[in-house]
């Protein structure tokens, strides 16, 4: 199994082709820029972050924020390890990026250690990673539509929680259309 230490270089070549890509009209403002490590990951499947600290606390209030995001369940994967909670679209939601999903109406999901898996609009993917908050999924080229597909790094603080939060609110926005968030 292959490391991927540097995010930046694979995503700068990775994602080069998409940037010019048509997003949702919203135009993100800059991502802070993520001053915790850069874990490392996995570079295939199963796609996992190795490392990394991760505190109870932080996910619980993501968890809870998540929770409160009108339209969505929160579930078991269909996608992903065991322990791993679903973020689903509900059915009367409707789809503007729905060739985005991986599986059902799971939009993310957040694994047991904190790190999630989010469809992403692709600019806002390639700010995700640029800033460090993200690389991209090594499914990303797989299919059209999955160019935003990337693994968000554990939040390590309530700063980082925020971000993260706002990187689900922004992916929820791309996959139905909505304009829940700030970036």
């Amino acid at each position: 199994m292959t490391l991927t230490r540097t995010p930046l270089l694979i995503a700068a070549f990775f994602f080069s082709s998409i940037a010019t890509q048509t997003t949702l009209a919203t135009e993100f403002e800059p991502l802070p820029i993520r001053t915790s490590p850069v874990p490392a990951t996995t570079d295939g499947v199963p796609h996992v972050q190795l490392g990394g600290e991760s505190n109870p606390a932080h996910l619980r209030d993501l968890m809870a924020r998540v929770s409160r995001i009108p339209g969505v369940d929160i579930r078991e994967t269909v996608i992903s390890m065991s322990g791993t909670k679903g973020f689903w679209i509900e059915e009367d939601v409707s789809l503007t990026n729905p060739q985005s999903i991986v599986g059902g109406r799971e939009f993310a999901h957040m694994h047991p250690d904190g790190s999630l898996h989010a469809s992403l609009s692709p600019a806002l993917a390639v700010k995700a990673v640029k800033a460090g908050w993200a690389t991209p999924h090594p499914w990303a080229n797989k299919r059209l539509g999955w160019e935003g597909f990337v693994m968000i790094y554990t939040p390590t603080s309530d700063t980082e929680v925020d971000t993260v939060y706002q990187l689900v609110l922004a992916s929820f926005d791309f996959v139905t259309g909505q304009q829940l968030s700030s970036l």
